[in-house]
């Protein structure tokens, strides 16, 4: 079928530049903080569309791997001689999707006991296969690998090997459904909105709990600060020398307020931070208690007194100082992060 449409395509269009081989779909542009996986699933016009939907996934390209001859062209591959692949090399951020996950969702997109066939298309070039460049993902690959094929009753045909050559296919090839919505494709088209929410963001909500939820979870202190606008004693407080990097978050609802990477030392004796992770995830309310002007601030979601914002902050930090109750707050050190629903906020933590 898609050799058909290749010659179709070389007498029209003549798209097929065999001096091109670099076409690459890339999201951004750094990517030193992502991981790499190749992953043979047929043909690859449709693999690459459905596995660029995933959230975390940051770059695709398709091309031929771990075959014979030097810079294969899809002419030369679809002869069957040079034992390539039809291959998409995708670049992941391991904090959004990790491998296992990303195996899963492929899975859904072929046979894994079919040899050598995947929808119409048939030849070597059309086999499953999982090419990794880490050889420590050998064994997650293969731990999960094993996992689904214990829900098959035939034996598995999807390679599981160290990648050992990749090249570009042609620039045509790149993006294929994207510039063709029409075009060839051996995946139903369902499975695309499938990959598109399988891994989006949720958004979250922090609710306030009642009252007596709130006096059964929170200690004596918590409940005054919180709720009560008490002061806890200076110096003698939970977080006010924590150093850690991590993530800070309301005691009372576990909405993000804070990171580590805003903390400062400003010799009050309590946590002092140069700005919130978002300017909207705080109230501020005009304080005349004590016979004092200040101003208060408080948790939007969860409307805990959290302390108070001053103007005497580091300068080259934009001059704002947020002194606040370690009682109003829950820390999470970034290791646990992610383990406990955080891993978002990740970047921001230096």
């Amino acid at each position: 079928m898609k050799q058909l449409i290749f010659v179709f395509i070389l007498l029209t269009s003549c798209l097929a530049c065999a001096n091109n081989r670099v076409g690459q779909t890339e999201k951004k542009e750094d990517m030193k903080s992502t991981k790499e996986i190749y992953l043979a699933g047929g043909c690859f016009w449709g693999t690459e569309h459905f596995l660029k939907l995933i959230d975390g996934v940051e770059a695709t390209q398709v091309g031929y791997a771990n075959g014979n001859i030097a810079n294969p062209t899809y002419k030369q591959v679809c002869t069957g001689t040079t034992d390539f692949a039809e291959t998409v090399k995708v670049q992941y951020d391991p904090v959004k999707v990790d491998l296992p996950f990303l195996i899963d969702l492929y899975f859904k997109t072929i046979d894994p006991t079919s040899v050598n066939k995947q929808g119409n298309d048939r030849g070597t070039q059309y086999r499953t296969g999982i090419y990794y460049t880490d050889p420590a993902d050998l064994s997650v690959i293969q731990e999960t690998v094993h996992r689904l094929a214990a829900t098959y009753t035939r034996p598995l045909a999807v390679e599981m090997k160290p990648l050992e050559n990749f090249y570009p296919a042609e620039e045509y090839h790149q993006d294929y459904l994207d510039k063709n919505p029409n075009g060839y494709c051996h995946i139903n088209p369902a499975l695309f909105e499938m990959a598109r929410k399988a891994n989006a963001p949720q958004t979250k909500s922090y609710q306030k709990p009642d009252d007596a939820t709130l006096r059964k979870k929170l200690s004596a202190e918590q409940y005054a600060v919180t709720q009560k606008s008490a002061t806890e004693p200076a110096f003698r407080n939970e977080y006010w020398n924590e150093h850690r990097p991590g993530i800070y978050v309301d005691i009372t609802t576990g909405e993000p307020l804070f990171v580590s990477t805003d903390k400062f030392d400003s010799g009050c004796g309590w946590p002092s931070f140069s700005k919130p992770i978002q300017k909207d995830l705080i109230a501020e309310k005009k304080d005349t208690s004590y016979g004092m002007l200040r101003t208060e601030v408080r948790s939007k979601s969860g409307d805990a007194h959290l302390g108070h914002v001053f103007t005497d902050g580091p300068k080259d930090k934009g001059g704002l100082r947020y002194c606040i109750n370690s009682a109003s707050l829950r820390f999470i050190p970034k290791e646990k992060m992610k383990e406990e629903g955080y891993g978002e906020y990740l970047p921001l933590v230096k």
